[in-house]
């Protein structure tokens, strides 16, 4: 991120507009929503330096909820979105936010060359394991045998999970954590850190959908900081995944890749670009 402002003193609520939010009761979104808005203070950033871009689902309402500039974007294109408004502007603090169907489903190539261009923004990504929004059918990270719903096949999709801090790795991010919701402070902290940090971050945060994964409650009793010191070395970070269960929480890695920066020519003359036409 660029340059962060101490002369002005921000609080949470600075950042937060005057749209109710319409989450179901439970919902972990809540919870990311204020530490979205905590780590934007504790950055002093100022509001209308920064861009919050989404996609589509229930955790994709977060820009409307903020007093930032926004983008609603259509479905899985959040990312495209959120690349181009930081390429075109880099004064800009960029941060995407979506959930687990938006970004791994039909978001997942757009996720991926993300990673691989490695833009300086940050995204955040609420995965509850349920498309929520649609009423509760499996998403690209649903267990293989969850057939706890109606609108999942009986025993389960038989597909295995989508790997998300994995795939991150492999394909390139430069900063990769998990976070879980039922801690907003450690949250929020694990986000400033990725807006922080150069390159494309990423942010992996644990949100129960209770409406339609009740067993999620009990996320709050297997959620742990990870005991692993964060990884500096994408083969380390690899093999801290390899022992990882899903519940370990922190910064699994931070990378030292400089960020893309795209190429500007020189400024030309209308002249001389008239020229390079002429027939």
């Amino acid at each position: 991120m660029d340059t962060i402002n101490s002369a002005t003193c921000y609080t949470a609520k600075d950042y937060k507009s005057d749209v109710k939010p319409v989450w179901c009761p439970g919902c972990g979104d809540y919870a990311v929503l204020s530490a979205f808005t905590k780590a934007f203070a504790d950055l002093g950033l100022e509001p209308h330096r920064i861009a919050v871009v989404s996609g589509i689902g229930c955790s994709s309402r977060i820009p409307a909820y903020t007093n930032c500039y926004g983008f609603h974007s259509i479905h899985g294109r959040g990312l495209a979105v959120a690349a181009g408004i930081k390429l075109a502007r880099p004064d800009l603090t960029v941060v995407a936010a979506g959930g687990d169907g938006d970004g791994f489903s039909i978001g997942g190539n757009h996720f991926i060359h993300a990673c691989r261009r490695n833009v300086d923004m940050t995204y955040v990504v609420m995965d509850n394991r349920v498309y929520g929004m649609t009423k509760g059918q499996p998403s690209p990270t649903t267990e293989a045998d969850w057939d706890a719903s109606a609108m999942a096949p009986p025993g389960g999709t038989g597909v295995s999970p989508f790997h998300p801090l994995g795939m991150a790795l492999a394909a390139g991010a430069n900063f990769i954590a998990r976070a879980f919701a039922g801690d907003p402070n450690g949250t929020a902290e694990l986000i400033a850190q990725a807006i922080r940090h150069p390159g494309f971050s990423f942010v992996a945060v644990m949100s129960p959908c209770v409406t339609y994964r009740e067993e999620q409650r009990e996320w709050k009793t297997l959620m742990r900081k990870s005991g692993m010191e964060t990884a500096t070395d994408p083969a380390q970070a690899a093999r801290n995944l390899m022992e990882d269960d899903g519940y370990n929480l922190g910064v699994l890695y931070k990378g030292s890749r400089s960020p893309y920066s795209p190429y500007r020519p020189a400024s030309a003359a209308i002249s001389d670009l008239d020229a390079e036409f002429a027939l």
